[in-house]
């Protein structure tokens, strides 16, 4: 079987000012034809996947690009990388499969489905009979285009997205498997008219996604997605949905599918640990004495959600409340890395830290502190396997130290403060700039773990948000929806 494989993605924040370019792209992950795959990433997962001695498949790998989420990608970002993709297929020549794997929730000046659109242009190379796979995260958005277009659509299962290699697997077995007509892929789909936070690492979701890899070993169901949406998308088709794909099992796909997402929307409002304002946070944190640590999530600047990264207002506050004995990361700023670097491990520095990028941002915060430690084009992990953070610094200010990266990231794991030099099980607090990819790496070292909302462009309440594309669409919590209504818009 000649297969290609492709990927172009990024989560894309409606109401976020930082514009994704093309160097955001380099940045982060641009991966093209030639170049070795090491480890399987996020990102990179399906070229990982598919490159692995297979019998019988040839693997013809185009272009992997990947950016930090942000605000719209600008449109010459956007088609260029798009053509190159493109043109790879063309030059491939016939092929008895794509996989491409994207993120879902990509939209470009003038694109508002990425996804949608790239698949209109396979589709016009390979024709209509060639299965067509895409591998999405589980925070896309479902689009009829997509669904349309695509043979199939599986999605990660895990928030934290710790999965991804599995479900490139997954992914890789039913195109093969439809490729050589052993399955007949039927998608079905329920909409759940409900955006919410849908965290699998507790109650109710873990029970949820238990029974999900259960149904999905009877007879006929080859796989099952639940979407949980990406909630600063501005987009008609936003909002939590379930794909069941059968083996040509429609009428049972669908059962399915609507059982499931009544099911999930019977969560609504319970499937995430509940927020505290900052001050509360702060106010708990000056109550810890010893390791081990309190676990301060910032939700509101998480970049994993296109926040700039370089909020203040939880370095502000411990530094107001005195704070000691704890470390504070990942805050952006390029600028205060330089000078960290220029001055060398053990030296004072000062300057303006953070409050850079925009109104989201808060003040800058001016400091002197010690140089801690240095790492050119560090790393922290997701799932054991790499993720960039750029150059990188580690500052003491007034008790707290805080890493500093020259690359927009979000908390994925204590690897975070140790590639700098600290050891966060040792600290009294740690604050994390993440809304929830940070918890499997550091629960384990936590003697509790809490979700803070400060000021910030990820405000968690849905009804804060500005939407403008979603027309006659009603969702929970934005309108007052129950299961009767549900019941009837999926009638």
């Amino acid at each position: 079987m000649k297969l290609f494989v492709a990927g172009l993605g990024t989560e894309t924040n409606s109401f976020a000012d930082l514009p994704t370019r093309l160097a955001d792209f380099e940045r982060y992950v641009l991966v093209r034809p030639g170049t070795p795959t090491r480890e399987a990433t996020e990102y990179t997962a399906l070229l990982w996947a598919a490159r692995q001695p297979h019998p019988g498949r040839e693997v013809i790998a185009g272009t992997f690009a990947h950016a930090c989420p942000g605000g719209i990608t600008e449109r010459t970002t956007w088609e260029r990388l798009r053509d190159e993709i493109l043109a790879q297929l063309r030059a491939a020549g016939p092929v008895d499969a794509v996989a491409l794997a994207m993120h879902g929730a990509m939209i470009a000046e003038g694109c508002e489905d990425c996804e949608g659109a790239l698949l209109e242009g396979v589709r016009e190379i390979v024709g209509p009979e060639v299965p067509v796979g895409l591998l999405l995260d589980l925070h896309c958005h479902l689009t009829a285009r997509m669904l349309e277009l695509a043979t199939l659509i599986v999605t990660f299962k895990e928030y934290p997205h710790t999965d991804y290699l599995e479900r490139a697997q997954d992914l890789l077995a039913l195109i093969e498997g439809t490729a050589a007509g052993r399955i007949h892929p039927h998608m079905s789909v329920f909409d759940c008219h409900m955006i919410d936070a849908l965290h699998t690492t507790r109650e109710p979701m873990r029970g949820f996604m238990a029974k999900v890899r259960d149904l999905e070993q009877r007879p006929g169901i080859l796989s099952i997605s639940i979407i949980h949406s990406f909630p600063w998308g501005d987009v008609p088709e936003l909002g939590a949905h379930v794909l069941v794909i059968t083996d040509d099992r429609p009428a049972e796909g669908a059962r399915l599918a609507a059982a499931l997402g009544q099911e999930l929307f019977s969560f609504r409002g319970r499937a995430s640990a509940p927020g505290c304002s900052l001050e509360a946070a702060l106010a708990l944190a000056k109550t810890v004495d010893c390791p081990p640590p309190l676990i301060i999530a910032d939700t509101a600047d998480n970049p994993g959600g296109g926040a700039p990264g370089d909020a203040t207002y939880c370095l502000a506050g411990a530094l107001a409340q005195g704070l000691r004995h704890t470390c504070l990361g990942p805050l952006h700023d390029p600028e205060i890395v330089q000078a960290a670097f220029a001055a060398g491990e053990g030296a004072t520095i000062e300057g303006q830290l953070g409050g850079k990028l925009g109104a989201f941002s808060g003040d800058p915060v001016s400091f002197r502190g010690q140089v801690l430690g240095l790492r050119r084009a560090a790393q922290q992990t997701l799932a054991g396997m790499p993720a960039p953070m750029g150059d990188t610094a580690a500052l003491r200010i007034d008790g707290i130290d805080v890493v500093v990266t020259a690359g927009r990231c979000q908390a994925l794991s204590p690897d975070l403060f140790r590639v700098v030099g600290i050891e966060p099980a040792k600290a009294h607090v740690v604050i994390v700039k993440s809304s929830h990819h940070f918890y499997d790496g550091f629960a384990p070292l936590a003697r509790e773990v809490i979700y803070a909302e400060p000021p910030g462009l990820l405000n968690p309440n849905s009804l804060a948000r500005a939407y403008t594309r979603l027309g006659s669409r009603r969702l929970w919590p934005i309108h007052a929806i129950d299961e009767r209504e549900l019941d009837r818009q999926g009638s």
